[in-house]
C-alpha cells in the first residue's frame, strides 16, 4: 500500500510528500507522528518543495549574469555602503510603492553585484524580476523594431515587477534608443521598479540621454522617489586580485 502511494504522489507531481513520505517510511518514523501530525508535515513538506521551486524557477527566468545575495554583500563605511539601508530594500516594499533604485560609482565597485543581490531577493519575495546588460536591451529592441516584434518585446518587459538596468550611461543614446527608453519608462511609471546602475553620476545622465524634453520626461519618472546608492572606493575586482596574489 505504501508503495502506491509513493508512486502516486509522484506521479502528481507532489514531490515534497512524496520525499517526505518516502523518507518516514524508510527511517520507519511515522509511528512517532499522530494522524494529524503526520497530516500537517505532509502538507508542509509539499509547500516548501513548490515554494523552492517557485524561487528557483524566478531566478531561472531572470536571466542573472551571475550569482549574488545580500548576504554575501561587504559592508563598508569607505564604500558608502549601509547595511540597514540595503536590508531594507531588501525587504522589497520599494516594489510595491513601484518604487526605483538608482546605484552609481566608478567600474568595479560593486554596482552590478548589489543590484543583482537585490534582484535575487526580489526573487526570493515571489517578484517577477528580468536582469538586462543595457546596451544589449537596446540592441535586441532594434532589432525587434526591424522584425516586428517590438511591442511583444516591451509587453515581456512590463509584466516584470522588477527590472534591472545594467552599465546604463556606456554610450549615448540614438534617437531610437532614447524613444526606446522612454517607453519603458512609461510603461513601469507607477508599475513597477527599476534598478540601473550606472559609472556616470546621475546629473550626467541628461548629457547621456540627449534631447532635453525627452531627457527630462525620463528623468522626472526614473529619479521621482528613488533609492540613491552612490557606491566609494577602490574596485572590488583588483582587491580580489591583490588577496589572491
Amino acid at each position: 500500500m505504501n508503495e502506491t502511494t509513493v508512486t502516486k504522489m509522484k506521479q502528481m507531481n507532489l514531490y515534497g510528500m512524496h520525499n517526505a513520505f518516502k523518507t518516514a517510511i524508510e527511517s520507519r518514523k511515522t509511528e512517532h507522528y499522530s494522524l494529524d501530525e503526520f497530516i500537517s508535515m505532509l502538507i508542509d513538506a509539499e509547500w516548501d518543495e513548490r515554494h523552492n521551486r517557485r524561487i528557483e524557477r524566478s531566478i531561472k527566468n531572470a536571466k542573472f549574469h551571475y550569482k549574488s545575495s545580500i548576504e554575501s554583500l561587504h559592508f563598508d563605511t569607505s564604500r558608502n555602503l549601509e547595511r540597514n539601508q540595503v536590508l531594507r530594500l531588501g525587504e522589497c516594499e520599494f516594489v510595491e510603492k513601484n518604487e526605483n533604485i538608482l546605484i552609481t560609482g566608478s567600474t568595479g565597485v560593486g554596482k552590478s553585484y548589489l543590484a543583482t543581490a537585490l534582484g535575487y531577493q526580489a526573487c526570493i519575495e515571489g517578484l517577477k524580476v528580468n536582469y538586462f546588460n543595457t546596451t544589449k536591451l537596446f540592441a535586441k529592441l532594434k532589432i525587434a523594431k526591424a522584425d516586428g516584434s517590438y511591442l511583444r518585446e516591451l509587453a515581456k518587459i512590463q509584466r516584470q515587477d522588477v527590472i534591472i538596468l545594467d552599465d546604463f550611461g556606456l554610450q549615448a543614446l540614438d534617437s531610437s534608443n532614447r524613444i526606446t527608453l522612454l517607453e519603458i519608462i512609461e510603461d513601469r511609471h507607477n508599475n513597477g521598479s527599476i534598478i540601473v546602475t550606472s559609472q556616470i553620476p546621475v546629473q550626467g545622465w541628461y548629457d547621456i540621454i540627449g534631447e532635453k524634453t525627452i531627457a527630462d520626461a525620463i528623468l522626472d519618472r526614473l529619479i521621482h522617489q528613488a533609492h540613491r546608492l552612490e557606491l566609494h572606493g577602490e574596485s572590488m575586482r583588483k582587491k580580489k586580485t591583490v588577496s589572491k596574489s
